[in-house]
């Protein structure tokens, strides 16, 4: 008898197991998925039937059931790090249903203050039409006569960024499913970033696309916008932990107090979905109206594929039959190639064989051509006992890549700043801001390391193609140190071949609230820069008591901002942005700092 639908299930208490590499089940994020062609009553329910408040995996985005990966917070810090310090463009790509909406949502609920923003939805438009766009989303008026001609739109949205830049705000357009912008209209987006100042691009252009996107940048007649894209980053699927914990939590939120997903059937969701968030969704909502008709409060691993069957058109045999089915081939060749043998050896018993005597003859003269090293012979080879002997960073990736993991890299790292690592605690930028750090992730070169001065996880891509995570902790003009083992020293050219600019620094912020400084701006945090730059120009308080006492970014700092970007090789624009603010609190506060290039005990 089919259970009465009203009725609520009575789980044992307690909550989920965490899991999925250190994200928080429950911790209020989520990817949002796709469709789920249930019929309403019955998801109506089969929620009751699981004692669940709403559908789990519903399309309606909620902000209840956000969930980010590591991939997708990476990817967001991105973004929020272009918006803050460069321009041009910046490139966000994924395959279909990976999350990138999600990306958006989340980076426009995270947009800084000072930021106004465009969002382009549709991106098949003219020319004319993207542009007269952007004026729309940014609230600029139009007159009729000057809609038709591009000119006089371009010289309207001109006139609107250097009032923005004066007032010390940024412009940003994003564009969706940029992929499917025409050549004429990318052209146009690449002249759009031709307006700027003397010192500063006026737009901040983020494209966000499916892979095809990469493909149509690569045109040759698109090169000149190619060229001045400063930021890439590419959003992969879950991993298998990541599946497990979004697919928890997504449960949790809805009201499960028990697992409903086997453990079995959470590694069929990975496997069948290739965790792409989209597909993960339909699967399970349609695994949980399985369960349910069946009336089991467990789904099991055949239901999800019989789910998966449903959703892709075709029947999924578990995994194990694949194995098996290759173990009786492997079987039935190594059966043949015993009977060969056996049959070669009974049919080739007359025949006299030379090999026996042919390696007798050879032994001794292998012998002779080895020399054993004896004594003082075998020490005199190799590097002179005063120089240390540099590592192989491609050795290196192989002997520790099962310990050069995100979790083994934050841990090192924070050891280094005095501040510990806990596998369970969640996010490890969220245990640094705990503990008074903060993240900054960078791309860029050993100019830009060696001038923050700071440890970094460097993230190194082997020959296979597989990330590691490794924390370098002395850095000097060609070799860097590696907290491992032994802390081996491996060349800079060593290093190089496997990194291609990503990296990430801490530093603790010298006021509650970070941002990036710009002219106009008021603050706590302007007047520490005030301070601190005055107090390295050898400026006390009592010089001018007054302007040093000023929370307020006037032309004065201005120049100050620009003079030590330009002392200390960074980017001079005036805005006092991460890798300025880092900098100068090196220089200005080295106690309790790790550098770089000093040991770091």
């Amino acid at each position: 008898m089919k259970p009465d639908p009203r009725a609520r299930v009575a789980p044992p208490r307690g909550r989920l197991p965490h899991e999925g590499g250190g994200f928080p089940v429950g911790s209020g994020w989520c990817i949002m998925g796709g469709p789920s062609p249930v019929p309403p009553l019955a998801t109506v329910m089969y929620t009751s039937f699981f004692g669940l408040g709403d559908k789990p995996f519903a399309i309606t985005p909620d902000p209840r059931y956000l969930f980010m990966s590591e991939r997708h917070a990476e990817a967001l810090a991105h973004l929020l790090y272009g918006i803050t310090e460069a321009g041009g463009f910046i490139q966000l790509t994924g395959e279909v249903g990976t999350g990138k909406t999600t990306i958006v949502r989340s980076l426009l609920e995270r947009m800084p203050a000072h930021a106004d923003v465009a969002v382009v939805l549709n991106p098949q438009l003219t020319p004319l039409e993207f542009v007269l766009t952007i004026c729309e989303e940014l609230g600029i008026f139009v007159r009729d006569a000057d809609s038709s001609s591009i000119k006089d739109l371009v010289d309207i949205l001109n006139k609107r960024l250097l009032e923005t830049h004066a007032k010390g705000r940024r412009v940003v357009v994003i564009v969706d499913e940029a992929q499917n912008l025409s050549p004429e209209t990318l052209e146009q987006v690449r002249l759009l970033t031709n307006l700027e100042t003397a010192s500063q691009k006026l737009l901040q252009i983020i494209l966000i696309g499916q892979p095809e996107l990469r493909e149509v940048l690569a045109r040759v007649e698109l090169r000149q916008l190619a060229q001045r894209i400063t930021g890439r980053y590419h959003l992969d699927p879950l991993s298998r932990a990541e599946t497990r914990a979004y697919v928890n939590h997504r449960l949790k939120v809805a009201g499960a107090t028990t697992e409903i997903f086997s453990p079995a059937a959470l590694d069929e969701v990975y496997r069948l979905s290739g965790g792409v968030p989209r597909i993960v969704n339909v699967i399970c909502d349609r695994a949980l109206l399985g369960a349910f008709t069946q009336e089991t409060h467990r789904v099991s691993a055949s239901l999800v594929r019989q789910a998966a069957g449903e959703v892709y058109g075709r029947s999924f045999s578990a995994p194990w039959l694949k194995a098996l089915a290759g173990a009786c081939v492997a079987l039935a060749i190594a059966v043949l190639a015993a009977g060969a043998w056996h049959w070669s050896r009974e049919n080739g018993a007359a025949e006299p064989s030379a090999q026996p005597v042919a390696a007798a003859n050879a032994a001794p003269l292998a012998q002779a051509q080895i020399p054993e090293p004896s004594g003082e012979a075998g020490l005199g080879t190799g590097l002179a006992a005063s120089e240390p002997a540099l590592a192989d960073m491609g050795e290196l990736l192989r002997a520790h890549a099962g310990a050069l993991n995100t979790d083994a890299a934050f841990a090192r790292l924070l050891a280094l700043w005095g501040a510990r690592f806990d596998p369970e605690g969640g996010r490890p930028c969220d245990q640094a801001r705990r503990q008074g750090l903060q993240c900054v992730y960078q791309q860029g070169s050993w100019g830009q390391l060696r001038t923050l001065d700071r440890p970094a996880i460097l993230t190194l891509v082997d020959d296979e193609g597989q990330a590691h995570q490794v924390v370098i902790s002395r850095l000097d003009d060609d070799h860097a140190r590696l907290e491992l083992a032994d802390a081996p020293q491996v060349s800079v050219a060593s290093i190089s071949r496997y990194w291609y600019g990503d990296y990430l620094v801490l530093w603790r912020p010298p006021v509650a609230a970070t941002q990036a400084l710009s002219a106009g701006m008021q603050g706590e945090g302007v007047r520490w820069l005030r301070r601190n730059l005055h107090a390295l120009q050898g400026l006390g308080p009592d010089a001018n008591p007054e302007e040093a006492a000023s929370d307020i970014y006037d032309e004065d700092l201005l120049r100050m901002v620009e003079d030590f970007q330009r002392r200390h090789r960074l980017k001079v624009d005036g805005i006092a942005g991460m890798q300025t603010q880092i900098v100068l609190d090196t220089l200005t506060n080295p106690a309790g700092t790790p550098r770089l290039s000093l040991p770091t005990g």
